[in-house]
This record gives C-alpha cells, structure tokens and sequence, in this order.
C-alpha cells in the first residue's frame, strides 16, 4: 500500500522534530546544568521553533508537499 502525501508531509514533520529534539536535548544535558524537566522541555520548545514544516496541499495538478523552513526564504516544494 503506497503512502499518501498528507502521511508524508506527518512523517517529514515527525521526523524533523525529533532529529532536533534529540541534538537540542544532548546539547543542553552537555553544556547546562538545567535539570528535572527543564531539559525537556526547552529541548521540546528549540525544537518546534526550529523545525522545518511540512504540508500536503491539493493544487490543480494533483497533491503535493510543501515545506516552510526559518533558514530557507518562502514556501518551496519537495519532490
């Protein structure tokens, strides 16, 4: 069963986020002395800020992903 592009654009999400989550997370066990639940969540919140932002979106030529990213100007498409 093939997967669907809204599935797609949820995985790349997923997967954006937890890849930064758990470097945020190393960095600050690392390099501060935050403890408890503090580092994870400032982990949590670098990591949702950070992350690039993936949509699936019907156009006229069928459905396609988009991303959203702070370090990349405007909207560009995935292939």
């Amino acid at each position: 069963m093939a997967m669907t592009k809204k599935n797609k654009a949820l995985l790349y999400n997923f997967l954006g986020f937890a890849l930064l989550y758990v470097i945020v997370y190393f960095l600050i066990a690392t390099f501060t002395y935050a403890g408890g639940i503090l580092k994870p969540v400032i982990a949590a919140v670098v990591a949702s800020l950070l992350a690039p932002k993936f949509q699936s979106v019907k156009t006229a030529n069928g459905e396609k992903i988009f991303m959203q990213w702070l370090f990349v100007k405007g909207v560009k498409e995935v292939k």
